[in-house]
């Protein structure tokens, strides 16, 4: 049996992304206003991480390197207007991505990115969730994307999928004769359930 700072027993919550626990010593000096500003240098709320399981943080920590194209460790504008024109969407307004960067506190590291997406996930329905991620997608609000760059995001970012994933999802979701795909529809089948499954 493992035991923790002062002979108690250790649990999952006790271990910080496999950091170790500080020693009884260090525990038992540091003072008040040290701890304080150790929480805020860790990114103030530590209990983020505990909203999500070790697989939904990498995923994160994925999305984060993608949108970080400098690779400083902080989101700022320019790395979402960078981030915008690697999918094709140049000319970005500077009221747009300064209304995004409004969304944090202060400057986005990886920890404030994950607690914006904690608060954002929070009480929200999945369907609302999935739907707003496609959205970002399609900025004219067509409530399609075109099949041709759909693709080349699922297959180059990311958790890539394979062309076997790539050719059964077409399957599922056949794109229009124009070669757009109805997202909408797809949100509703990853929440719901195909209407075919449930017969």
């Amino acid at each position: 049996m493992k035991r923790g700072v002062g002979g108690g027993q250790l649990t999952d919550s006790d271990v910080y992304l496999g950091e170790p626990l500080p020693c009884p010593q260090e525990t038992k000096d540091m003072a008040p206003k040290k701890a304080k500003r150790r929480a805020a240098a860790e990114g103030g709320s530590s209990n983020v991480f505990s909203m999500f399981d070790q697989t939904q943080i990498q995923e994160f920590k994925e999305a984060f390197t993608v949108i970080d194209q400098n690779r400083d460790g902080i989101i700022d504008k320019e790395d979402l207007r960078d981030t915008f024109a690697a999918m094709g969407r140049l000319n970005v307004k500077n009221e747009e991505l300064d209304a995004m960067m409004k969304e944090a506190s202060g400057p986005i590291n990886f920890t404030v990115f994950l607690t914006m997406f904690g608060e954002k996930l929070k009480g929200a329905d999945p369907e609302d969730v999935i739907t707003g991620a496609f959205k970002v997608l399609d900025p004219d609000g067509k409530g399609t994307i075109k099949k041709q760059f759909l693709e080349e995001l699922l297959t180059t970012q990311c958790d890539r999928f394979s062309q076997e994933e790539i050719k059964n999802m077409w399957a599922a979701f056949p794109p229009d004769v124009g070669g757009n795909v109805d997202y909408k529809n797809i949100c509703y089948v990853i929440t719901h359930g195909d209407a075919k499954d449930q017969e």
